[in-house]
């Protein structure tokens, strides 16, 4: 199979997949996998086996055996999305053939998954041997995809720096598991992604970062530093501000010399203001001809590390200090998942320009259906260009509102799903087992239908205000779990959400003279209209594959509900949405037998950075089924 980025592609369904794609949540985790005075969802019919151990794998007490498994699980699960893969009939066992190497794997089946997140124990060759590993399972994927891209060395190298740091992050966590005194919910949720994403093939490679860099910098380590400071002369600055206070403009400068605190602005040359870079970034780009250029002619200097610290955001690149009134989103050439995190210029505008948008009227609109969710703005930057205006890679920064206090309950939902060391040992849960398991025990309620509710009552304070935005403004949000924080009341229910990221918004063509009346010129520099084709897709994965039914996933693999009845009900909120709303992305999902998917094991294999070129073919997408309407 042959895939291009952006292409219009279909994995053949095989017969017996329409009943592979039935919802049959078989797992039969162990009873210390599960919260707390609950027994699970009603079995099936036809239940699937548990591990044979009787054990979670991720639960090993040898921390690289732990994360070795993890990798080899995530890379199943991409490989069985990407290439249509059905299990045996029996639902008991994945077999994997693998013709490129003259041999094909058995993968017991832990949990088979109707929205892809299934639960594999360690594959093994049909012939007989020892289980493999994730590097050398790596390695053979590699091999049967080499027509598809030609990158496989890049991803056997990501999955093996993956795994290690894995292990590193599994250790730490297990060793110290509780948050430190003082850490905040939102802080706390941003530290929680020790395993990464569940459906990307190397969910913690990062090129170039060492051990005791990672210890700094690692927000699963609960890093913290401080930042490194250049002086820009005022001839290189390009910079813009929508960033009030009290109802004025506040230069980006004002507010990074703000931040920088007075020591260091003293310490500015004549001419110049205060530019703030990851530690990270300052050593790299100080090796790039153009920066140095601009540090021997003295256009630049540099001043070193000075400041409070900043924590990392799930990110990396996103630095977070409690009581700031800012956040920074810096530029980080690390290749995280699958793309150098160095900031364009077309982003730096997008921000400013949304956050004008909503200034503009549509955020009165908006709130006035939905004055639970809002979007964390990005008001304001500052960036270095050459004499003749060209941008500078690597030497930006965005200027993030930082809306949360220290007691707000706010937590990115990716960290709320991602399960982590807890106290008292290997075992792994997430914070919304934790939650849930709470709400259950103060309600004298199942978990399973306290699970339910809480997952109806996120679509009502969180998807609901996407589709109006969507709907009303034809403005499509990139919203992922990563990009979606969800606002939670004191008893831990969802009563809000808030969205994130400056690059991830879709402008649809159709709503052209709607947004530029309200902004005139809107996307003129931040080349964000789309065709409605390509926002229909993007929205679509983003929201309707990654977020909705990666929530339903996370719930079905952690024992937490039956993914047949999370599905039943999703159906009819998207029934009520497409009745009530104007957003077309319901009823798609009701009706379309296939969805649009992004495919990250092929888009890693293709060694394609996703923040290079149009927006059309920055990933490779495959044709999944779509389980609502399985």
């Amino acid at each position: 199979m042959t895939v291009r980025p952006g292409e219009e592609t279909t994995v053949a369904v095989p017969q017996q997949r329409a009943a592979a794609a039935e919802p049959q949540d078989r797992a039969t985790l162990p009873d210390r996998a599960r919260p707390a005075g609950h027994a699970g969802p009603p079995t099936p019919t036809d239940p699937s086996p548990g591990p044979s151990s009787g054990a979670d794998p991720l639960e090993q007490a040898d921390p690289w055996a732990a994360a070795d498994a993890a990798g080899t699980e995530v890379l199943l699960r991409c490989w069985v999305r990407e290439t249509g893969l059905p299990p045996e009939p029996d639902g008991r066992t994945l077999r994997v053939p693998l013709p490129a190497s003259g041999t094909e794997l058995l993968v017991p089946v832990h949990h088979r998954s109707a929205v892809g997140h299934h639960r594999f124990g360690a594959p093994r060759p049909a012939a007989g041997g020892a289980p493999l590993d994730a590097v050398t399972l790596a390695a053979l994927l590699a091999r049967e995809a080499a027509a598809t891209g030609p990158d496989g060395p890049g991803l056997v190298a990501r999955v093996a720096d993956s795994v290690r740091q894995t292990a590193a992050f599994l250790a730490a966590r297990r060793a110290r598991p509780a948050a430190p005194h003082g850490t905040d919910p939102f802080l706390d949720a941003e530290q929680a992604l020790v395993l990464g994403h569940p459906l990307h093939p190397a969910p913690k490679g990062r090129e170039g970062l060492t051990e005791a860099e990672a210890a700094v910098y690692a927000p699963e380590l609960r890093g913290a530093f401080a930042l490194h400071w250049l002086s820009v002369h005022r001839s290189l600055l390009a910079t813009d501000s929508a960033w009030t206070e009290r109802g004025r403009p506040v230069p980006a400068e004002r507010l990074l010399a703000a931040l920088a605190g007075p020591e260091l602005v003293r310490r500015l040359p004549a001419g110049t203001v205060a530019l703030p870079l990851h530690p990270w970034q300052a050593r790299e780009v100080a090796h790039r001809p153009g920066v140095r250029a601009l540090l021997e002619a003295g256009l630049l200097h540099d001043l070193g590390a000075g400041g409070d610290p900043w924590h990392p955001t799930s990110s990396l690149r996103t630095v977070y200090r409690p009581g700031s009134p800012a956040m920074l989103k810096l530029s980080l050439a690390l290749r995280i998942t699958n793309s150098r995190r160095e900031n364009l210029r077309k982003e730096l505008h997008r921000g400013v320009e949304v956050h004008r948008l909503l200034r503009a009227g549509l955020a009165a609109r908006w709130h006035a259906a939905h004055p639970g969710f809002d979007i964390v703005r990005d008001p304001a930057w500052l960036a270095v260009g050459t004499a003749a205006g060209v941008p500078v890679p690597g030497l930006d920064v965005v200027l993030r509102h930082n809306p949360f206090g220290p007691r707000d309950e706010v937590r990115c939902l990716a960290g709320l799903t991602a399960p982590r060391p807890a106290a008292g040992g290997g075992a792994l849960r997430s914070r919304l087992t934790e939650l849930l398991s709470r709400l259950a025990s103060r309600t004298g309620r199942p978990v399973a239908a306290v699970a339910t509710e809480w997952f109806l009552r996120y679509l009502d304070a969180v998807v609901r205000p996407v589709l109006w935005l969507d709907g009303e403004a034809g403005i499509a949000l990139e919203a992922h779990q990563q990009n979606t924080l969800v606002v939670l009341d004191a008893d831990g229910w969802p009563s809000g959400g808030r969205y994130r990221d400056n690059q991830g918004y879709y402008f649809r063509e159709s709503a052209r003279a709607g947004l530029t009346a309200l902004l005139p010129g809107a996307g003129d520099r931040s080349d964000t209209f789309v065709a409605d084709a390509v926002a229909d897709e993007r929205f679509a994965y983003y929201l309707g594959v990654n977020n909705v039914l990666g929530l339903v996933g996370a719930l079905g693999s952690q024992r937490l509900a039956d993914e047949r009845v999370l599905l039943a009900a999703l159906r009819r909120f998207l029934e009520q949405a497409a009745r009530t709303g104007r957003s077309g992305l319901p009823g798609r999902l009701l009706e379309e037998p296939v969805l649009r998917c992004k495919a990250n094991l092929l888009t890693r294999l293709h060694g394609i950075d996703e923040l290079v070129g149009p927006v059309d073919t920055q990933s490779v997408y495959v044709t999944v089924p779509n389980p609502l309407t399985a």
